[in-house]
């Protein structure tokens, strides 16, 4: 089997990562796979630290009759037996490709975003008629694609994303590490999140609670991982500027972007999920697996992962208030913080691990060929 996936965005975030887990996981399993991207973009970048076999192509918008030929040539050379795209629109590139080469190749299309936009025109039912299966990664996301596309209920399908426990082992890290690098003294509860700087991710709530708990508890610190990827700098920078002007005592680290992910984590105490809006939340489910107890927002893919009361503290969405009063109960409750964590790490092995999310996508790979 040889898969080419696309991912033409010039973004670094959730999405762009998980298209390279994609990859080396099925690389993992001995099969070809291969990356489709923008030249010199951050994904294309990090694919090449992993040797990855990258091909790329100047697609910025949605036609490009240029690379649509370029890509007419690269897959009648190479014969792909499936493409997955992991945004839709890659797919304004991708099938008229397919289309001029004359090819059967099957088409995944892999829905991480929703969309408010209908499409169910004639040139999306052109786009989508060629799809052979779209996968979403979360029940919201599901109910988007039946209500936004020409897409029927055969073709869409459940596939939650998954992360390698073994990285996200609690046992592999030390919980000291980070806190030594950022003198987060013993007996400091550290409370994190972990998020790109892009409106609609929490941020303004997560200051919000910084403020409030500083001002009540003097044990507490701080910590937002992350950066603002291509086009968001004003809104880190805003984002700064709020926390300067909340934090006057100074207990709000930002860390900038980390590739050591599960260290970073293990250090926190507690893990804050703040997201409007998130289409599932990979960061929450990598806390999860560090067993760290977490406090979430109660909405969308959130609803997939967590389980309020279990494995989770929920607070109402966009209410820093309510953040406030639950990572109170947290603070003040070490069993309870002890009892979130087994919880959740029990709950990540189960449901997330990217075992289950590779051998059901290469099922369906399969299966797809057969047809």
């Amino acid at each position: 089997m040889k898969v080419l996936h696309t991912c033409f965005s010039k973004s670094w975030g959730g999405l762009e990562m998980y298209t390279l887990t994609s990859i080396r996981q099925l690389q993992n399993k001995n099969i070809t796979a291969e990356l489709l991207c923008y030249p010199e973009s951050k994904i294309h970048q990090e694919a090449q630290k992993y040797s990855l076999v990258c091909n790329t192509l100047k697609v910025g918008g949605n036609f490009h009759p240029f690379q649509i030929f370029k890509l007419t040539e690269l897959l009648k050379k190479n014969k792909y037996n499936i493409i997955h795209t992991q945004a839709s629109r890659d797919l304004w590139t991708v099938v008229p490709a397919l289309k001029t080469a004359g090819l059967d190749t099957r088409l995944f299309l892999s829905k991480q975003v929703g969309s408010f936009i209908i499409k169910k025109d004639f040139l999306h039912r052109f786009i989508y008629n060629r799809i052979t299966f779209a996968l979403a990664i979360s029940e919201v996301i599901t109910k988007n694609l039946l209500e936004t596309t020409p897409l029927d209920k055969k073709r869409v399908v459940l596939l939650h994303n998954g992360i390698d426990m073994e990285k996200f082992n609690p046992k592999e890290y030390s919980y000291k590490s980070v806190r030594d690098e950022f003198n987060i003294g013993d007996g400091k509860i550290l409370i994190g999140m972990m998020a790109r700087f892009t409106p609609g991710k929490g941020h303004e709530e997560f200051i919000y609670a910084a403020k409030e708990l500083s001002n009540k508890y003097s044990n507490l610190r701080f910590m937002i991982v992350g950066e603002p990827s291509h086009g968001e700098d004003k809104y880190a920078q805003n984002i700064k500027k709020l926390a300067a002007e909340n934090d006057h005592q100074n207990k709000i680290i930002f860390t900038g972007y980390r590739s050591d992910t599960p260290n970073v984590i293990a250090g926190m105490d507690i893990f804050v999920f703040p997201s409007h809006a998130e289409a599932f939340g990979l960061a929450l489910v990598e806390a999860m697996a560090m067993a760290k107890p977490t406090v979430c927002s109660n909405t969308d893919g959130v609803l997939d992962i967590a389980i309020d009361g279990k494995t989770s503290l929920f607070f109402q969405n966009r209410n820093a208030e309510d953040l406030t009063l639950k990572l109170e109960q947290l603070i003040n409750s070490k069993d309870l913080r002890d009892n979130l964590s087994h919880a959740g790490r029990n709950r990540a092995l189960e449901k997330f691990d990217i075992n289950i999310y590779t051998d059901k996508l290469i099922e369906l790979y399969k299966n797809s060929l057969l047809k």
